[in-house]
């Protein structure tokens, strides 16, 4: 996306910093910085909006603010009831509530394993309701070699819900390289 000129806007919970410093080993306590590192991009280019997810008053929060849909990317099963129940009491659940009511796309990706009856109901309501869910599951027909593979093909099913053109990966029927 930021490789396409598209602006963005991210919003990361503080579980979500929490999860970047434990399992990537990100120096979140220079959140800003840490950013600006792993993507290579200035935040003063405006591409790469980084918003509190306390600032439920961001423009993101309002309908009025024209965006073409939302991915939350890992949903947690606390934020995806969240949104399922109307409760927006943050910004990440605010902005997805504005998805919804605006008809715009609003997609999740869970990555909670493994799922009881409330989660399942949780996230029926919301498919009902036009959200795209996602689940982060691997795919083998195409025969990744890497776990970068596997990320690549997930990140393009996500590219796919958005409408976002990519190569990740090898769609079926396709042949091989080489072949």
């Amino acid at each position: 996306m930021l490789r396409a000129e598209a602006e963005v806007h991210l919003v990361v919970t503080e579980a979500g910093w929490r999860v970047l410093k434990e399992e990537l080993d990100w120096q979140t306590v220079r959140r800003q910085e840490a950013l600006e590192e792993r993507f290579a991009l200035p935040m003063k280019e405006k591409r790469l909006i980084l918003h509190p997810n306390a600032d439920i008053g961001a423009s993101i929060a309002s309908g009025s603010y024209l965006t073409d849909g939302m991915v939350i990317i890992p949903c947690s099963m606390g934020t995806l009831a969240s949104i399922a129940h109307g409760i927006s009491d943050d910004l990440m659940s605010r902005a997805a509530d504005v998805m919804m009511k605006e008809g715009r796309k609003l997609l999740l990706v869970p990555r909670e394993t493994p799922l009881h009856a409330v989660h399942l109901e949780n996230m029926l309501k919301l498919a009902r309701l036009g959200v795209r869910i996602v689940p982060a599951m691997p795919a083998f027909y195409y025969r990744p070699e890497t776990i970068g593979d596997m990320v690549d093909f997930l990140v393009g099913k996500v590219l796919d819900g958005m409408g976002i053109g990519h190569e990740l990966y090898r769609r079926w029927g396709d042949e091989p390289n080489g072949a």
